[in-house]
């Protein structure tokens, strides 16, 4: 039976007695990928679990069985988002998410969320998650040119996940991105996998007509999805295993690299993240600049992690061929050229 007492706490008293190896293990040379850990498999949440967090959270989310984890998409469709005068989609990068799986060994579970706030919603919801006992990873910004002015805040929790859920939402309760509190976007469009030959049903253009998205498989490596006008690659780091407080990172809770497309194939917005190694961080941030493409913020997201991973942050406009292509000379430095695992390209 799962323990809900065994907190973060429990965890940094045991951590340095009897997961010190596993955790810590041995720091990479510089210019040397970290040697995967012994692989762990993570308890799946039971049906009752998620549907606890999804009934805290008053909206369906995704489960991911092959990671273990259930995530909560958190779009900020009360916003309007302009870079540089000209508006954007939220889907571009200006939606948050929660998601909720279980530690290794099964005794409790963690909370990992990246929330989208206005400058003066940050601090009255970092109040509100540490009264819930929750915690602040990392506050940052993720653009520039945008107005307004967006920050993200990542919270953490350790506990059972039906408790992390509703004192998440509980957090929430007074913000904007409780999905309670958020108004139906004016003209949602279901995410579309390549391939998928359905008819596009009547509405505005979605990035399957805006893009030319088998040019841009080709060159990023992957296949990504369609979100309203936008397409979205995720790539996740199957190199290496990195863990926090016992817990397992994995693309569905946040250590991913990512590049959404805005625009219009000849006419493209790019932004994105990279998920790094200290010793990638410079290489990365050459092959971006080599590539006219902007490098916006560098910065931690978790707290505790092994082995520690940054995170850049990246923008860009011109054709989406050449921004693809700069997105792609990133991830070739991840890894020391190990393939990291996303939705490849089928043949």
């Amino acid at each position: 039976m799962t323990d809900s007492r065994f907190t973060r706490r429990d965890w940094l008293k045991t951590a340095a007695l009897a997961t010190t190896p596993v955790l810590l293990g041995t720091l990479p040379v510089a210019g040397e990928a970290a040697a995967p850990a012994a692989a762990g498999k993570t308890p799946a949440l039971t049906a009752a679990e998620i549907a606890a967090i999804e009934t805290a959270m008053g909206k369906k989310g995704t489960y991911v069985d092959a990671q273990a984890t259930h995530s909560t998409p958190l779009p900020r469709n009360d916003l309007k988002v302009t870079i540089k005068g000209e508006p954007v989609p939220i889907a571009f990068g200006f939606g948050g998410w929660v998601a909720i799986k279980h530690t290794l060994d099964g005794k409790s579970a963690m909370l990992m969320s990246d929330t989208v706030l206005l400058q003066e919603e940050v601090n009255p919801l970092m109040s509100a998650a540490l009264a819930q006992g929750l915690e602040i990873g990392a506050v940052h910004n993720h653009f520039f040119y945008e107005e307004p002015r967006i920050f993200y805040m990542h919270i953490h929790g350790m506990g059972a996940p039906a408790e992390l859920a509703q004192k998440f939402a509980a957090a929430l309760r007074d913000s904007k991105l409780l999905p309670a509190n958020q108004p139906k976007p004016a003209a949602a469009t279901a995410p579309v996998q390549p391939g998928n030959n359905a008819t596009p049903s009547a509405g505005p253009p979605t990035g399957k007509e805006l893009f030319d998205l088998p040019a841009l498989d080709k060159l990023v490596g992957y296949q990504g999805v369609v979100n309203g006008p936008t397409y979205k690659y995720t790539v996740g780091r199957a190199d290496l295993q990195s863990l926090m407080m016992g817990t397992e990172m994995t693309a569905a809770i946040g250590l991913n690299s990512w590049a959404a497309f805005a625009g219009k194939q000849a006419d493209a917005h790019i932004a994105g993240d990279i998920a790094m190694l200290e010793s990638e961080v410079n290489p990365v941030i050459k092959a971006l600049r080599a590539h006219n493409l902007e490098v916006v913020a560098v910065h931690n997201h978790m707290l505790f992690d092994q082995p520690r991973m940054m995170f850049l942050h990246y923008y860009g406009r011109g054709p989406a061929a050449q921004l693809a292509a700069g997105f792609r000379a990133a991830l070739n430095l991840l890894g020391k050229g190990k393939a990291p695992v996303g939705m490849p390209m089928k043949h």
